[in-house]
């Protein structure tokens, strides 16, 4: 028996991150509120009467980019309308998840919402269709420059119209294929529809939602071995309390985090004064990064409720705008990027002192006493790759020359290409946090510690991927082994269960869909 999908009710307010990752999964069904409606009929009316009185209406009764000066007579616009969306499905490479292309699709269906689009009801109700049914549009991920995602959107309006290819039940297969499996009709294309469909950076948004979301997860994971490694290089604690009296609210709360997941670990201390860097400042740099990502956030949740299309609807007429240029968006995630580099650089360093021994007198390269071997000295090696990897994508790309369309588009900001190396960075941070959590495991082995909480738990995955080591052996199945569990959902649930930072799991809803769910639930019945 199927059980009938959640429903969640869009109104050009802007959604969360629980919201996406419902939707993005195709665990819940969207529908567009009455209000909402009835400003897409407002607005369309509005643009009916500017086409009726003769008015040119950019990319509805005109060409668009270096054509916008080409005006099309009202037997033409049938034939321009289809064609427009169809050229501009010209998008290349790997494909986006399916999650990112629902969530594109919806957040298509939440801006228009607000009634300054000027597209028809029934292009609305034609998403809304599709995602209902699960047929998805194929979207190649290369293709925009990040000044409306033209080549990217495109993908999904030609789907509309029933060509390109979409997935239907798990499957890949030519649109119109699908719609005949789906038991639907391809789109026609009314005036000001085309456009609406393909102007937008509804994908980029969704990607950056995703990559954002991810990113806080594997901070969050980075933390808790920042963590590990300290109690297992013996650091003193001193430093997160003080914090939590000198520092920002957000060191505060990563100060908080660390002395509460610890606690429980009562390991020796083998601070002469005062410890390295990357033990003293673990609260500074993280509560860094998490300021930038609850900004970022924020940021990207709000432009999942503001139309950035062109031309607009506002005060009861039809006007260009300049709102394609995500460039608020973009900066910020560049900023990220920066702050995925200091969190990768904390790491590095760690590991490079686990390695070193010498502190609480650990053997050089973690060689247990008596034992021949090389140790974990080379693969310290492949922690400063992955630190300089992610160094090497932190460099901004947005402010970068690019004139097209005759001169016309000259401004750009490359947003899909930032999130593409963001998303780089996240896959080789969780890698590094693997490496880090191999080092303090052995570490804690050689000095007989018996790790506590948090520590624990990130001591069991390794050691269930791996032994202890004694005799040298490859170890490169075993990092990859340990990053996949640390980075699944169901690890993360049970972190974020286990020592939360309420402010920052919630609003990123880390964790398994279930846990999510739970988790809301619990809040909804505190509020009561």
């Amino acid at each position: 028996m199927q059980h009938e999908r959640p429903g969640i009710e869009l109104s050009g307010r802007p959604l969360g991150f629980a919201e996406m990752v419902a939707i993005g999964a195709g665990k819940a069904t969207i529908s567009a509120s009455a209000t909402g409606m009835a400003r897409i009929a407002i607005a369309r009316e509005i643009v009916e009467d500017a086409i009726a009185s003769g008015m040119p209406v950019y990319g509805s009764t005109t060409g668009v980019g270096a054509m916008k000066d080409v005006e099309w007579s009202a037997d033409e616009l049938d034939t321009f309308n289809l064609g427009l969306v169809r050229a501009h499905h010209f998008g290349t490479g790997t494909p986006f998840s399916c999650n990112v292309v629902r969530n594109a699709m919806a957040i298509r269906v939440n801006t228009a919402l607000t009634g300054q689009v000027g597209c028809t009801p029934e292009l609305i109700e034609a998403y809304i269709t599709m995602l209902k049914a699960d047929l998805i549009p194929v979207v190649r991920r290369t293709g925009s420059i990040g000044c409306a995602d033209i080549g990217l959107m495109g993908q999904i309006g030609a789907v509309l119209t029933g060509v390109g290819e979409a997935i239907y039940r798990g499957n890949r297969m030519q649109a119109a294929e699908a719609f005949r499996a789906a038991g639907l009709q391809p789109v026609r294309m009314a005036p000001r529809d085309s456009l609406a469909s393909l102007s937008i950076n509804a994908v980029s948004f969704a990607a950056a939602a995703e990559t954002t979301r991810n990113a806080a997860a594997s901070i969050r994971i980075l933390l808790a071995t920042a963590m590990m490694a300290a109690g297992a290089l013996g650091a003193s604690r001193d430093p997160w309390k003080a914090v939590r009296h000198v520092g920002t609210a957000r060191e505060a709360l990563i100060g908080a985090w660390l002395c509460n997941a610890s606690d429980d670990w009562n390991w020796p201390v083998a601070t002469h004064v005062q410890d390295p860097l990357s033990l003293r400042m673990i609260a500074q740099v993280f509560g860094a990064v998490i300021e930038n990502l609850l900004s970022t956030g924020h940021k990207i949740l709000a432009a999942t409720g503001r139309s950035d299309d062109n031309p607009v609807v506002v005060e009861g007429r039809v006007m260009t705008s300049g709102g394609s240029l995500p460039l608020d968006v973009t900066i910020l995630l560049e900023s990220a990027a920066l702050c995925m580099a200091h969190a990768a650089r904390n790491a590095f360093n760690r590991c490079v002192i686990l390695g070193n021994g010498q502190r609480r007198d650990l053997p050089v390269n973690l060689v247990p006493p008596g034992r021949i071997a090389t140790g974990f000295g080379p693969i310290i090696k492949l922690a400063g790759e992955i630190f300089s990897r992610v160094l090497s994508m932190s460099n901004p790309v947005s402010a970068q020359s690019l004139v097209v369309a005759a001169g016309l588009e000259d401004e750009a900001a490359f947003l899909p290409l930032v999130i593409e190396r963001f998303e780089r960075q996240m896959q080789a941070l969780k890698r590094l946090a693997a490496l880090e959590a191999l080092l303090s495991a052995q570490a804690i082995d050689i000095l007989g510690d018996e790790p506590k909480g948090v520590a624990a738990m990130l001591y069991e995955v390794v050691r269930k991927h791996a032994d202890f080591y004694i005799v040298d052996r490859p170890l490169s199945a075993e990092v990859e082994a340990i990053e996949e569990e640390l980075g699944s959902d169901d690890f993360l649930s049970r972190l974020t269960a286990q020592v939360p930072i309420a402010s920052f799991d919630d609003f990123f809803a880390l964790g398994s869909l279930e846990h999510i769910e739970e988790r809301l639930a619990r809040h909804e019945a505190q509020a009561i």
